[in-house]
C-alpha cells in the first residue's frame, strides 16, 4: 500500500495557510469577540480554567459572577438523552424528559432528502431546547467504512457526497432553531473495536476526499459551532491534540470559530491538547483543570492559548441563548409536531429490495397474517451501550400493523427466536454452560411454534434483522449474519409456507444469501424510531409507496468489502473500551476477546486504511465485483422512465457549473418518489480514480402518469482531486461521461462532456 503520510510539515504550512484565503467561511460566532475580549480582560486564570473542563456528567462552566451561564450538552444523534445525576450515569427519573425516538443515522440517510434532514435537526432542537440544552452532541458524521461497524446505525453512507448534504441540512435545521451542533467524531473513527487506542494510516487523498467532506460541509455551509473529537489517533496524534486536525484544518483552513468537546474521556494530554486546539476535556479535569493552571503558571502553556480557548466558548454561549433552569423539563419532551418528524423519516427511509408481486398486501386474499420473529415486538430505543432514548412511546412492528389491518385481518404472532442480549460484565464457564442449554430448550420451543402459525397462515410476514444489542457502541460485529438462528429459522419456515414477505429490522449490512432466494419480498426498516412501527405498516398494506435508497452497498460476503479484502480489519485481539470503562468504572466491561487474529495486521493499535479512496461501491464498481445490492438500490411499487439526458454544453471551464437535464416519467400506478442519481467517470483522466462517484442526487415526487423535467447540477470545482504533492486541491480537466440512473448499478443514460 501507500503508506503516505499526512502530516507534512512547513510546506503542509504554507499551503494550509493559502487554503485557508478560499475555502474559509464568514461565520456569525466573530461578531461577539469585542464584547467578550472585555469579558476575559474581567477573568482570572483559574476562572478561565474552570471553564475547559465538564462540570458534570453533561455541563461545562460559565462564569456565574458575570450572569454567563454553563453550556448544557443533550446527548444524541437520534433523541435527547434522559436527565442523569449530575455526576453519574444513574437516572435522574424525571417524567417530563420522555423524548422522541427519531430514525437513527442509516435510516435518515436511506431518504437521500436534505430536507427530511433539516426537519429531523429542527425536532432535535425544539426538543432539546424544551429540555434547556444548549448544544446537541449530533449529527454523527462518520463515513461508513465497514459493514460490521458498531455504529454503522448511526452514521449517515458509505459516500461523502450524501454523508455531506445530509449533515448539512441537520446542521442548519438544529442551529436554525436555537441549538447548536457539536459534528462527531472528528475524524477517521469508523471503527468501534480499539477504538480508544487506534492509530489510523491514511493517505492525504483518501482522508480529504472520503473522510473530511461531510465536516468540511457541515463547517463551511452550515458554520456548525460545535465539533466533538473522536477517541482515535491519526497519524499518532489523539484527535484531542491533533494540530493538523483541530487547528490547520478545522480552524485555518476551513475557518472553524466555535468550540471542539473531547469524546468523553478522551482526553490525553494538558500541554498538547490545549495548544492544538481542544477547547472542553469531557466529563472531567484530568488534564484541562489543575494540570492547566500548574502548565499556565509554568510558563508550559501561554496564556494567551487560554483566552483563545475560551474566546472560543464564550462565541458559541453568546450565539446560544441559555434557557433557565425553571423553564425546562416542564412539560414532556416528546411533542406531536416531532414524531410527525419521526414518521415522515421512516416512511421515506424503508428500502424495497425485492418483491415478486405480493406487495403492497392483499387483504382480500390474505386473511390470516403469521408475523413471525422477535423483531416485531423488539424495542430499538435502547439495547446497547452509548446513547438511547428514554422515549415517550415506540410503534413495533406488530403495534403498527394491528393499528393499520384492523379487523380486515387476523394477525397471528410467533416470536420464533431468542433476541440478542446486551451483556455487561463476565459470566462464568458454568453461567454460560446452563445458558445454553437453557437457550437450546427455549429455540426448540419457539421453532416449533413458529412453524405451527406459519402452516395455518395465508402469508408468513418474517420480522428478522439485527437490534441494538447486535449493533451497538464500543464494539463492531463480528459478522454480518443474521443473529439467533434466523436463517436456520426461515429455512424451516419456507417448508411450510412458502409464501414469505422478510422485514429486516437493521441498521446496517446483513448477509442474505439464505433470507433472499426464500422470500418473495424483502425490505429492511432501520431502527426506525418512534413511528417506525406505523410507516411500515403503511408501506406494506400499500398507503404508502416505499422510496428509500441504500446509502450503503450490501456485498455478497463480508469478505468482498473492501477493508476486509485488503486484510487490514479487523486488526487483532479487541481491547477493553474506553467508553465502557467510563460508563462502568469498573474493569468487569469491554474486555479483551480471545478471538484468533487471522489478518494481515496483527497490532490491534494500527489500521492501515490501504483501500486509500475505494471505499463502498467505489470499491466494488473499480474492482468488478458483483454486489446483492448496490448502494442507491431501492424498488418502489410504480415504474420510472428516464429519457433524453442533455447538458447546457460539451465543454466547461474550471469554475464552471455542468447542469445535466433529462425527463422523468412515473410509468405505473402508484404516486412515488424517485431518488435520481448522477454520477461521474472520468474517461482520461491524469490521475487514477474510482469507477465513477455520486455527484448529485435529487428526490422528486410523480403521480402516477406524470412527466417532470429534472435538472442536476455538478460544480467542476467539486470534481478536485487532493494533490498529495503540492498538499493543495488540483483539477483533473479531462473528458468525463456523466451517468445518470437509479443506483449505483442501474445507469440509464449516458453522455460525455469535456473539462478544459
Amino acid at each position: 500500500m501507500k503508506k503516505s503520510k499526512i502530516f507534512i510539515a512547513t510546506l503542509f504550512i504554507i499551503i494550509l495557510a493559502g487554503c485557508a484565503k478560499e475555502n474559509s467561511h464568514k461565520t456569525v460566532l466573530l461578531k461577539y469577540d469585542k464584547q467578550i475580549d472585555g469579558i476575559i480582560e474581567q477573568l482570572t486564570l483559574e476562572e478561565k480554567v474552570e471553564m475547559l473542563h465538564g462540570k458534570t456528567m453533561f455541563t461545562s462552566a460559565g462564569i456565574e459572577r458575570l450572569g454567563i451561564s454553563d453550556i448544557k450538552y443533550a446527548d444524541g444523534p437520534f433523541g435527547i438523552r434522559e436527565e442523569l445525576q449530575p455526576n453519574s450515569w444513574a437516572p435522574l427519573g424525571l417524567e417530563n424528559d420522555k423524548a422522541t425516538f427519531f430514525p437513527t443515522g442509516s435510516a435518515l440517510a436511506a431518504t437521500w432528502s436534505p430536507d427530511l434532514a433539516y426537519a429531523y435537526g429542527t425536532g432535535m432542537a425544539r426538543e432539546g431546547r424544551l429540555r434547556g440544552k444548549d448544544m446537541l452532541l449530533g449529527p454523527a458524521i462518520n463515513i461508513q467504512r465497514i459493514p460490521t461497524g458498531g455504529r454503522t446505525y448511526e452514521y449517515l453512507s458509505e459516500d461523502p457526497y450524501l454523508s455531506s448534504r445530509l449533515s448539512l441540512g441537520y446542521t442548519k435545521g438544529v442551529q436554525d432553531n436555537g441549538m447548536a451542533v457539536c459534528l462527531k467524531h472528528f475524524a477517521l473513527n469508523n471503527q468501534e473495536n480499539n477504538r480508544g487506542t487506534v492509530n489510523v494510516i491514511v493517505g492525504e487523498r483518501a482522508m480529504r476526499e472520503i473522510y473530511l467532506p461531510p465536516f468540511k460541509a457541515a463547517v463551511v455551509e452550515g458554520d456548525a459551532f460545535g465539533v466533538m473529537a473522536a477517541y482515535n489517533k491519526v497519524d499518532g496524534w489523539w484527535c484531542s491534540e491533533s494540530d493538523l486536525l483541530q487547528n490547520k484544518i478545522l480552524r485555518d483552513e476551513w475557518g472553524f470559530a466555535g468550540m471542539i468537546v473531547s469524546d468523553w474521556g478522551g482526553t490525553h494530554s494538558t500541554v498538547n491538547a490545549v495548544t492544538n486546539g481542544l477547547n472542553v476535556e469531557m466529563p472531567g479535569k484530568r488534564f484541562m483543570g489543575d494540570a492547566l493552571l500548574d502548565s499556565v503558571k509554568a510558563g508550559a502553556v501561554a496564556e494567551e492559548i487560554i483566552n483563545q480557548r475560551v474566546r472560543e466558548i464564550l462565541r458559541v454561549r453568546f450565539a446560544i441563548k441559555p434557557i433557565p433552569d425553571e423553564e425546562a423539563n416542564n412539560e414532556i419532551t416528546s411533542q406531536p409536531a416531532q414524531q410527525k418528524i419521526a414518521y415522515d423519516v421512516a416512511c421515506k427511509s424503508i428500502v424495497l429490495l425485492e418483491n415478486n408481486g405480493i406487495l403492497p398486501l392483499d387483504l382480500n386474499k390474505n386473511k390470516v397474517i403469521a408475523v413471525i420473529g422477535a423483531n416485531a415486538t423488539q424495542i430499538m430505543a435502547t439495547g446497547g451501550m452509548g446513547a438511547g432514548v428514554k422515549t415517550l412511546y415506540e410503534i413495533t412492528p406488530l403495534e403498527g400493523l394491528k393499528n393499520r389491518i384492523g379487523d380486515k385481518a387476523e394477525i397471528v404472532y410467533a416470536q420464533g427466536y431468542i433476541p440478542e442480549v446486551f451483556r455487561w460484565g463476565r459470566r462464568t464457564p458454568e453461567q454460560m454452560e446452563k445458558e445454553e442449554k437453557e437457550k437450546e430448550l427455549k429455540k426448540q420451543e419457539l421453532t416449533k411454534e413458529a412453524l405451527q402459525v406459519a402452516s395455518k397462515a395465508d402469508i408468513v410476514l418474517f420480522m428478522g434483522g439485527n437490534n441494538r444489542a447486535v449493533e451497538t457502541e464500543g464494539s463492531d460485529r463480528r459478522s454480518i449474519m443474521l443473529p439467533s438462528g434466523q436463517d436456520e429459522l426461515i429455512q424451516k419456515i419456507a417448508e411450510v409456507n412458502p409464501n414469505i414477505v422478510t422485514v429486516l429490522t437493521s441498521g446496517a449490512p446483513n448477509d442474505l444469501n439464505v433470507v433472499k432466494p426464500l422470500s418473495r419480498a424483502l425490505l429492511i426498516s432501520w431502527f426506525n424510531g418512534t413511528e417506525g412501527g406505523n410507516a411500515l405498516a403503511d408501506v406494506l398494506v400499500g398507503n404508502i409507496s416505499p422510496s428509500g435508497r441504500l446509502p450503503f452497498t450490501f456485498p455478497i460476503k463480508l469478505e468482498d468489502s473492501p477493508a476486509y479484502a485488503m486484510g487490514n480489519y479487523p486488526q487483532g485481539r479487541r481491547r477493553a473500551d474506553v467508553f465502557a470503562n467510563l460508563v462502568a468504572e469498573t474493569d468487569s466491561i469491554g474486555k479483551s476477546e480471545d478471538t484468533k487474529d487471522e489478518t494481515k495486521y496483527n497490532d490491534p493499535n494500527t489500521a492501515y486504511y490501504s483501500e486509500e479512496s475505494l471505499v463502498g461501491y467505489r470499491w466494488f464498481d473499480t474492482k468488478n465485483l458483483t454486489v446483492m445490492y448496490p448502494f442507491g438500490y431501492g424498488l418502489t411499487y410504480t415504474t420510472f422512465e428516464y429519457s433524453d439526458l442533455k447538458t447546457d454544453r460539451e465543454k466547461y471551464g474550471k469554475n464552471s457549473v455542468i447542469k445535466v437535464s433529462f425527463e422523468l416519467k412515473n410509468t405505473g400506478a402508484f404516486a412515488t418518489d424517485e431518488v435520481v442519481q448522477a454520477y461521474v467517470h472520468r474517461v482520461d483522466p491524469v490521475v487514477e480514480w474510482p469507477e465513477k462517484e455520486l455527484k448529485a442526487f435529487s428526490r422528486e415526487t410523480l403521480n402516477p402518469g406524470e412527466s417532470k423535467s429534472i435538472t442536476l447540477e455538478i460544480p467542476v470545482k467539486n470534481l478536485q482531486y487532493w494533490n498529495e504533492t503540492t498538499h493543495s486541491w488540483a483539477d483533473d480537466l479531462c473528458e468525463i461521461e456523466l451517468q445518470v440512473g437509479a443506483s449505483a448499478e442501474e445507469i440509464i443514460l449516458k453522455k460525455k462532456v469535456t473539462l478544459k
